[in-house]
């Protein structure tokens, strides 16, 4: 367990009525640490705070802040012996008439910073509606151009289409013209075919028959009946 550390410290700047001590006692209770806060006469404010030491190390540093109000611009430390003779950490609050004036200027402030917040947010979001109306104005209107245009290239589509069936047509009236002069040639070509047959088979019997009167010519000169 770490050494237990007290220390008093006095932070001086914008630190009464905007929340400082709300915020010094949530940063105590967080890191466990006990002890109290205060407003002092001169605008200051004093914190008395024992722990451990590394925690009091953290809580030192995290109390001198420049959030929201709060500007804390220095900060004067005192280190002593801890006493245990704090339980929590508390706010040590001044007389009623001084603690309703200290809260209310702090809502006060809060308030005002809120309300001005506020009037810049409708101000932007004036300002976001009417870019908002221009650009789906020019949306329509670019929408309106890409309809036109897209109606044109689906117009020249079409007579794109058109052509083609038509050249579709024209070939396949080629193709019929085609086939009909391939079958007339077929027909011409089985005609010569058959015709060059006859042809052969005449020349091929003449020329067996000479053949063989020529051999019968040969046996009897050679006596072979």
């Amino acid at each position: 367990m770490s050494e237990m550390k007290r220390a008093n410290i006095i932070a001086k700047g914008k630190v009464q009525k905007v929340g400082y001590r709300d915020f010094v006692q949530d940063n105590a209770r967080e890191l466990g640490i006990t002890g109290y806060v205060e407003n002092l006469e001169d605008g200051n404010v004093k914190v008395v705070c024992e722990g451990e030491e590394p925690k009091i190390e953290d809580f030192i540093r995290g109390i001198k802040v420049k959030k929201d109000f709060i500007d804390v611009s220095e900060t004067s430390v005192e280190y002593g012996a801890p006493t245990g003779e704090f339980k929590v950490f508390k706010i040590k609050y001044g007389e009623v008439v001084e603690e309703l004036g200290d809260r209310l200027g702090a809502a006060l402030l809060y308030l005002g910073t809120t309300n001005q917040k506020i009037d810049a947010g409708r101000a932007e979001n004036k300002q976001g509606f009417g870019m908002l109306a221009e650009k789906m104005d020019a949306g329509r209107a670019e929408n309106k151009q890409g309809f036109g245009m897209l109606a044109g290239k689906m117009d020249m589509m079409l007579e794109k289409q058109d052509m083609m069936l038509e050249k579709q047509d024209e070939t396949i009236g080629a193709i019929r013209e085609g086939s009909g002069k391939i079958d007339e040639g077929k027909e011409e070509i089985v005609t010569e075919i058959r015709s060059l047959r006859e042809d052969l088979r005449s020349y091929m019997e003449e020329r067996f028959a000479r053949i063989e009167h020529e051999i019968e010519g040969i046996k009897a000169k050679i006596g072979i009946v």
